[in-house]
């Protein structure tokens, strides 16, 4: 499913089968790439634009986009309020890069499985 498919499944409440994120076989997508290549460039907004419209820094926005900050509980909410979307969209999509990363970490790679904590 692509990106398009998917928000559309979104939009009319379509019920998606989840793949468990240790099973993909890629990185997924960071949100900042989606931020910047499904909602920025189609409303041809800038990074200073945008920014200014959610009451936040440039940098904020830029490392976003560069994927060197994560979507925050706070972030998504302005995003979802300013795309139409939902805060759960934005922070599903962070939740998923970020667990694929710890997942394929070289210090995760145990031999024995189960962990006690």
């Amino acid at each position: 499913m692509n990106i398009k498919e998917f928000k559309e499944a979104l939009k009319n409440k379509q019920y998606i089968e989840a793949v468990p994120i240790v099973e993909l076989k890629r990185e997924p997508t960071h949100p900042g790439e989606i931020l910047e290549e499904e909602f920025m460039k189609p409303l041809g907004l800038s990074q200073s634009k945008l920014a200014k419209e959610l009451g936040v820094s440039i940098r904020a926005i830029n490392e976003i986009i560069n994927k060197k900050r994560g979507i925050t509980p706070e972030m998504a909410i302005r995003l979802s309020q300013r795309f139409g979307t939902t805060a759960e969209f934005w922070l599903g999509l962070q939740i998923d890069y970020d667990l694929w990363k710890a997942y394929n970490k070289p210090s995760r790679k145990f031999k024995n499985k189960s962990v006690n904590y």
